[in-house]
C-alpha cells in the first residue's frame, strides 16, 4: 500500500463556486472539522490542490514493513 493523506476541512464552502463545493464533497467532506483519509495519488493531490484554501492536509507515511 502507498502513503495516505489526511484531509481536514477548515473553511466553509458558502460563497464559493459550485466546482469547489463539488470537489469538497467528492473528497468525502461535509462540514468544517470533518477529516478523511484518502489515497495519495495524482488524482487526489489534484483535488486537494484545487481546494487548498478550504482544507488542511497532512501526509501519513506508509508504515507497513517490507519483509
Amino acid at each position: 500500500m502507498g502513503a495516505k493523506l489526511r484531509v481536514t476541512q477548515t473553511r466553509s464552502t458558502i460563497s464559493h463556486i459550485a466546482r469547489n463545493r463539488a470537489t469538497i464533497e467528492a473528497l468525502g467532506l461535509h462540514r468544517i472539522g470533518d477529516t478523511v483519509v484518502v489515497a495519495d495519488n495524482p488524482a487526489t493531490r489534484g483535488m486537494v490542490r484545487q481546494v487548498r484554501f478550504l482544507v488542511s492536509v497532512e501526509e501519513i507515511p506508509d508504515t507497513e514493513e517490507k519483509a
